[in-house]
């Protein structure tokens, strides 16, 4: 589930244009006005308000200041929101690769990069996060023939470095569920096979990390259909979210009803999967397998 699609040169959302975003929504709901109203009485363009309601375009601080005006928002209050905009321009250590990424890829590196805790189901390939380099590199070439070897090699350092919020001091709570199918897959050869079974191994015995395998003996499960991310954040004013991927595309989710609907869907699959011993059991067969 790792996205490879066409280059986009757009700017990936942050958590805190997300947010500010959602905050803007309500405030404009909450003064009962809609988008036409706000048009009229701001001169604001209506596909601008639409676009900076999510997170699609970053809003000018002058119209930022217009809008909460126009929304009777304190000033303290408008304080904090203009230092949300301020904070929204701030990109991670992967601003030197946005010209050649996906814009939902730069969008996915952005929110994992802040992200609290991240649940994720991978029907077909081994986690991105929990990629060995090698296994990465014959990955992403498999499902990328065509691809140059400048881009190969951005591709892999991106994932390489994603990999980062694992490290921190206080890192990224991960829990991935994985199908026999990314282990049985041969990528890459025996060799780089055997590397990333004994890399799973040991990321499996951190503490902040939780890998269970579903076998194929568990019969048909929720997750067949496709893999699914859940992302979770520390402020209480960022709602948890869903990136999915597939051939049709890529796409993030976060109503509530569709966050609800996946995470009942990691639950289910969850109870199919093999214990966290019988799983590191299960991958330490596959190293010998392989």
């Amino acid at each position: 589930m790792e996205s490879t699609g066409v280059v986009v040169r757009k700017m990936a959302p942050t958590i805190r244009l997300r947010r500010l975003a959602g905050e803007l929504r309500k405030l404009r709901i909450g003064a009962g006005l809609k988008i036409e109203d706000v048009v009229k009485q701001t001169q604001i363009d209506q596909s601008s308000i639409y676009r900076i309601e999510r997170a699609l375009t970053r809003p000018q601080r002058r119209t930022l200041t217009a809008l909460l005006n126009l929304y009777g928002v304190p000033a303290e209050r408008q304080a904090t929101l203009l230092n949300w905009l301020k904070e929204s321009n701030q990109q991670g250590w992967f601003r030197v690769y946005e010209p050649y990424l996906p814009e939902q890829y730069q969008a996915l590196i952005a929110f994992e990069y802040e992200a609290e805790s991240l649940q994720t189901y991978e029907s077909m390939f081994v986690p991105g996060l929990l990629q060995t380099e090698a296994y990465a590199r014959a990955l992403i070439k498999g499902v990328v023939p065509a691809i140059d070897e400048d881009d190969l090699q951005r591709r892999v350092e991106v994932r390489m470095q994603r990999q980062s919020v694992l490290q921190r001091p206080i890192p990224m709570q991960l829990w991935a569920l994985v199908d026999e199918a990314a282990i049985r897959r041969v990528v890459g050869g025996s060799d780089v096979m055997q590397e990333q079974m004994r890399h799973l191994l040991e990321a499996a015995a951190r503490p902040h990390i939780r890998l269970q395998v579903v076998p194929f003996g568990a019969g048909a499960h929720p997750g067949m259909p496709g893999s699914f991310i859940r992302l979770d954040f520390a402020d209480q004013f960022d709602a948890p979210m869903i990136y999915t991927d597939s051939m049709a595309g890529d796409a993030f989710l976060e109503g509530e009803d569709d966050v609800a609907r996946f995470q009942a869907t990691f639950d289910n699959i969850a109870a199919h999967a093999l214990s966290q011993p019988a799983s590191k059991k299960f991958i330490q067969e596959a190293v010998k397998a392989a």
